[in-house]
């Protein structure tokens, strides 16, 4: 029988390649292998994004893109999860099981405070909202980031919980951290993130492509100077999309002085055009049809409220709320 594989992504606008090989990569594999549950966090945004138009955009875009890139909705659930209020009831039922202390301890929400972000009960209340969406569906794994690490700690401290108190109802989730943890460096040599404003978009023009990848920051060797291929940004981005073969002919070329950065950054920018290619012509497709994305959405959250459904009976008869 295959594991239940659980995760979302909020809808935050373009995505970028360290998006992909961080996060939406694994999640294709996973589709192939397991039970993949993969949500569009609309409810979790609200904590922050109030534009009611933005969101409903975001929304779909966000979908189109996961669509786009290689989510396939007959090998797995794929909803948006506002499609399943199930969630929000069970969100509360466990919201008056969760000790305060806990959500107390939480540091995602301190992190948050001191960022400048506006403080809200659904800020607050957001560890909860994420055990809910895992427990709900009985997911087995859950594939986290050091950022979310005590978010799914906290999911089983909760669902421990909850089993002690009314009797075994949820399966307790594990963890699912590969052993190691790529960084996708940004054109800055940083990890590459919105927030610092040095990410390469995957679905932007090809002229916005290739600026983001001639922005690349190197050091002044020339071409014919030796260079160390590791840690190099070029390189380390370079050995994402190609075979190793190829990856190992740039490093040997960089030792050997035999390229310089400016024509490995135009290698760089040709195999990045290339892989996504396809990918774009599919989300332009996708975009022109949004009443076909709505459908897979509405048939991806027919298909998990049955599980949901399932998990809520059970939960409304072991609190007594089914009488």
């Amino acid at each position: 029988m295959k594991k239940r594989v659980l995760s979302g992504i909020q809808p935050s606008g373009s995505l970028h390649i360290g998006n992909y090989f961080g996060m939406i990569k694994r999640m294709i594999e996973y589709q192939e292998s397991s039970d993949l549950f993969l949500f569009v966090a609309n409810l979790h945004s609200l904590t922050t994004l109030t534009d009611k138009e933005k969101m409903k955009k975001l929304t779909l875009d966000a979908a189109i893109d996961m669509l786009a890139l290689g989510i396939n909705p007959d090998k797995c659930y794929f909803w948006v999860q506002s499609d399943v209020p199930e969630t929000a009831e069970l969100t509360w039922i466990l919201s008056c099981l969760t000790p305060m202390g806990l959500m107390e301890r939480a540091h995602s929400f301190k992190d948050k405070i001191a960022k400048g972000v506006q403080a809200n009960l659904g800020l607050f209340n957001y560890p909860v909202l994420m055990t809910a969406d895992i427990l709900i569906n009985q997911a087995d794994f859950v594939p986290v980031g050091k950022d979310q690490k005590q978010h799914l700690e906290m999911a089983r401290d909760i669902a421990i919980k909850f089993n002690n108190e009314f009797g075994k109802t949820f399966t307790i989730p594990e963890p699912d951290i590969p052993k190691e943890i790529a960084v996708i460096p940004g054109t800055d040599g940083q990890k590459m993130s919105k927030s610092y404003g040095n990410t390469i978009p995957i679905f932007a023009p090809d002229n916005v492509i290739k600026k983001a990848v001639m922005r690349i920051v190197t050091d002044s060797k020339s071409v014919d100077e030796a260079k160390e291929p590791k840690g190099n940004t070029i390189y380390e981005l370079y050995k994402l999309f190609t075979s190793k073969p190829e990856s190992d002919k740039m490093a040997e070329d960089f030792k050997k002085g035999k390229i310089g950065y400016g024509d490995a950054k135009k290698k760089l920018l040709k195999v990045i055009i290339e892989t996504f290619k396809p990918f774009k012509e599919k989300r332009e497709h996708l975009a022109n049809h949004p009443k076909k994305v709505e459908t897979i959405l509405a048939k991806g959250a027919k298909k998990v409220r049955e599980v949901s459904h399932q998990t809520m009976q059970k939960v409304r008869e072991a609190t007594g709320l089914k009488y």
